[in-house]
C-alpha cells in the first residue's frame, strides 16, 4: 500500500500562485507514474497533470502553460507548481500514484481562488 501525503494548499487571490507537494512512501517510487486530479463541487474527478517514469508531461488543456509537474525521485516527491490562478481552479486537488495499473490516491488538498 503506497502513503501518499499532500500539502501547500491554501486560500489565494485570482492571478496567484501556490506549489503542492505529495511526497510518496514508495522507495520505488521512480518506476511509478505520478499526477495530480482535481475536484471541484458537484463536478467529476478531472486530469490536471500527469508525469511519468520517464519525465514525459500532460496537462489538462484549462491549465496548461501556467501550471507544471515536476518529480524529485530523490526526495520521492511530485510537485504541481500554480500560477496564474483563476477562480475556475477552486477545487480539491489529490495526488496519484499509478504503477502497473495499481492506483493510489492521496487525501486531496484543498485549493481555493478568491478575492
Amino acid at each position: 500500500q503506497v502513503q501518499l501525503v499532500e500539502s501547500g494548499g491554501g486560500l489565494v487571490q485570482p492571478g496567484g500562485s501556490l506549489t503542492l507537494s505529495c511526497t510518496a512512501s514508495e522507495i520505488f517510487f521512480s518506476l511509478y507514474a505520478m499526477g495530480w486530479y482535481r475536484q471541484a463541487p458537484g463536478k467529476q474527478r478531472e486530469l490536471v497533470a500527469l508525469v511519468t517514469r520517464g519525465g514525459t508531461t500532460t496537462y489538462a488543456d484549462s491549465v496548461k502553460g501556467r501550471f507544471t509537474i515536476r518529480r524529485d525521485n530523490a526526495k520521492t516527491t511530485v510537485y504541481l507548481q500554480m500560477n496564474s490562478l483563476e477562480p475556475e481552479d477552486t477545487a480539491v486537488y489529490f495526488c496519484y500514484s499509478n504503477f502497473g495499473g495499481s492506483i493510489y490516491w492521496g487525501q486531496g488538498t484543498q485549493v481555493t481562488v478568491s478575492s
